[in-house]
């Protein structure tokens, strides 16, 4: 039986210094005024999300790091599947199945409580959980992909409902797709700027993407005139979605002062909105078999190229292949 799948993640990508980071957290800051649950995820190497919301630096540097927590995060999320013998044999890509417990966005559980923290917004509140920066001990020793695992094992097990919202802002580049990340959004957004650079990045990603039906939207960001407007049209055609220019109400926040979100200039406003409305309209295009089955070819990838050797099991026993994630399951308790 086909279940009612709603899925509303989405990510903010682009080369480093794009302007994918105080994108995402306009947007954050616009889906929390209208009232919508959003929960806010910080992927990137440099650690900026928190910032761009308006923590000062004691308070940004105090965010626990989801991979600090992940022995709890799989224990949890293991729930009773009995495909999955133990947490220390769960991966990043380790798939939901019967027993397992799910995340929502409106709950309360102790995924949130360990990893997740409140930031308030002009009098509403969005959830906030960040990676973690890349320290000097994880320098010669890890990836950065290893601190992202967390972020797409949460993803794996997320049901978030109409109306809810997942933001992330992804690490910089093409590194998104290391793994198969980069295929849990139901809408990715671009951030480039009118540059060769700043297309070469979308190139890169439309490559990737186009086999794995992920929906990439362009949006222009630092567009001074109709030069930069033409120059993005002729390179990303019809992907480019809105172009967003000079904002004296970005450059307060990057002082640390930012006004109240309601004086946002109303051009740019206008684009926010153009980004909630091409997002929302990605619910119709959901596709849930196909979702679990990106979920379960990248987790056979992963086992084969790694995981196994690296946990001594099979872990494509871990596959429950009557198992479909959608809104109407139900999640072990």
């Amino acid at each position: 039986m086909r279940l009612l799948f709603v899925n509303m993640k989405i990510a903010f990508v682009g080369k480093g210094g794009s302007g994918k980071t105080t994108l995402s957290s306009l947007f954050i800051r616009h889906l929390a005024a209208t009232g919508a649950p959003v929960v806010a995820v910080d992927a990137d190497i440099n650690q900026h999300l928190g910032a761009a919301l308006g923590l000062d630096e004691e308070a940004a540097a105090a965010l626990p790091a989801m991979g600090d927590w992940l022995p709890l995060i799989k224990d949890y999320l293991r729930g009773s599947n009995p495909r999955i013998t133990s947490a220390e044999s769960m991966i990043k890509t380790t798939p939901p199945g019967e027993g397992s417990r799910l995340l929502r966005v409106r709950e309360d559980n102790p995924v949130y409580d360990a990893c997740a923290r409140p930031v308030e917004l002009d009098g509403t509140a969005v959830r906030l959980m960040v990676t973690g920066p890349f320290t000097d001990a994880d320098l010669g020793v890890a990836c950065y992909h290893s601190k992202t695992g967390a972020v797409e094992l949460c993803l794996n097990h997320l049901v978030d409902g109409q109306g809810e919202y997942v933001v992330v802002d992804m690490t910089a580049g093409s590194d998104s797709f290391a793994s198969g990340m980069f295929t849990r959004f139901d809408m990715t957004f671009l951030v480039a700027e009118p540059t060769r650079k700043g297309v070469s990045v979308y190139r890169q990603y439309k490559e990737y993407a186009r086999d794995f039906g992920v929906v990439l939207k362009v949006v222009g960001n630092k567009v001074q005139g109709q030069e930069d407007l033409d120059f993005l049209r002729a390179e990303v055609g019809d992907d480019l979605l809105v172009t967003v220019g000079h904002s004296d109400w970005v450059r307060a926040m990057e002082k640390g002062r930012p006004p109240r979100f309601e004086l946002l200039e109303d051009a740019n406003r206008r684009a926010l909105r153009i980004l909630r409305v091409a997002t929302d309209a990605t619910y119709e295009l959901r596709d849930p078999e196909r979702y679990m089955h990106q979920m379960v070819h990248f987790h056979l990838k992963n086992a084969a190229s790694w995981g196994n050797a690296r946990t001594g099991a099979d872990l494509a026993a871990q596959v429950d292949p009557g198992f479909v994630l959608g809104e109407g399951i139900t999640a072990a308790v």
